[in-house]
């Protein structure tokens, strides 16, 4: 994709699962990509091996999306050591479930700041830098459009205001040629939800696929979103999940 050599790109919780297939594909198309992760610092040293064996550009930041300052940071030190930023990829998240009754207001509070807040930090510092032609992609959740089991309020509640968030940013960055894009990914074959995990079997029967999808597989969607393909894409929700919400 040579419509993506040459840009910059920052991805938050790059350093497993979604993000790090996000951050690979990117720098494979010719992006210099530069990722956040909070604590695990052997999983995000070995994506950057990869991604500098493969002859990308790479830039590893360690930032708690829970931290606003934290998250600015990240960006600003984007911009000054890679030299722009052209494409924002929110992907950092949490999940707390269990039963309503049961929940905290200090688990909302903190699932807001990790999943919402966070999102719209990043957002608000990002498009101080970009130009037009610049890439909002966030990555959301199927939960947003159909909860099939209980114990999902808190998490169901946070990854729907991303569609609010996404369409009203779609309107203030539209007049600068910025898009705004949402990826709602289903039932992902993850380290926190494995397709050989103990539920696995009965989740693998609600997406009409029947079956779990990959990292990479957002990762494509979130490829050509960031290309030439996302030109004219946004305010825009895209299910990646496999009929989970059909």
């Amino acid at each position: 994709m040579d419509e993506l050599a040459g840009k910059v790109a920052l991805v938050t919780g790059g350093s497993r699962g979604i993000g790090a297939a996000i951050a690979r594909r990117l720098a494979r198309n010719g992006t210099a990509v530069a990722f956040t992760y909070v604590t695990a610092t052997g999983k995000a040293q070995a994506v950057a091996k990869q991604i500098d064996a493969d002859g990308g550009r790479v830039l590893v930041i360690q930032a708690d999306s829970a931290d606003p300052g934290a998250v600015v940071a990240a960006v600003d030190q984007t911009v000054q050591e890679l030299g722009a930023l052209d494409i924002l990829v929110n992907n950092a998240g949490t999940f707390i479930g269990g039963p309503v009754e049961e929940a905290t207001v200090e688990q909302a509070d903190h699932l807001w700041a990790v999943d919402v807040r966070a999102v719209f930090v990043a957002c608000q510092a990002a498009a101080r830098h970009m130009s037009e032609g610049g890439r909002i992609i966030t990555i959301g959740s199927a939960l947003a459009d159909h909860v099939p089991v209980p114990g999902m309020t808190l998490y169901a509640m946070a990854k729907s205001a991303l569609t609010g968030l996404t369409r009203g940013l779609a309107r203030d960055l539209g007049p600068r040629g910025i898009t705004v894009a949402l990826v709602h990914g289903g039932l992902i074959d993850t380290g926190m939800n494995p397709a050989d995990g103990p539920a696995a079997s009965f989740l693998s029967g609600i997406p009409a696929l029947g079956r779990y999808g990959s990292a990479e597989d957002i990762a494509a969607i979130v490829a050509h979103l960031a290309g030439d393909g996302g030109r004219y894409v946004t305010g825009a929700a895209i299910s990646v999940d496999g009929g989970f919400a059909a």
